[in-house]
């Protein structure tokens, strides 16, 4: 059975930085594409940032880019989310997700639908 396990949430100040992490089992972790999202209260959830199973290719929201980087330890089973300028509109519960296929890169690994297994959730409160 796929486990996804998010760690690393916390209180931040604006300005300040967060490292996410998301350790994975059940599956062939370094087939998969790995996505990060964030549900912030009363909206939607949206996509945060991907990272192709080899960690070549990754894919950021515009909210984030620039801001925000994803990576991978294949030999460990983990996604990281480093977050750096963290803003108060930053606040959020923040999923880790497995892609449902193998070796999936593109575009569309910013579409939910595109992952079939997601974490329990981490929250990130940015006060200002």
């Amino acid at each position: 059975q796929v486990q996804l396990v998010e760690s690393g949430g916390g209180l931040v100040q604006v300005g300040g930085s967060l490292r996410l992490s998301c350790a994975a089992s059940g599956r062939t972790f370094s087939s998969y594409a790995m996505g990060w999202f964030r549900q912030a209260p009363g909206k939607e959830r949206e996509f945060v940032a991907a990272i192709n199973w080899s960690g070549t290719s990754t894919y950021y929201a515009d909210s984030v880019k620039g801001r925000f980087t994803v990576s991978r330890d294949n030999a460990k089973s983990t996604v990281n989310l480093h977050m750096n300028s963290l803003k108060p509109e930053d606040t959020a519960i923040y999923y880790c997700a497995i892609d449902r296929a193998k070796y999936a890169r593109g575009n569309y690994l910013r579409d939910a639908s595109d992952y079939d297994y997601w974490g329990q959730g981490t929250q990130v409160t940015v006060s200002s």
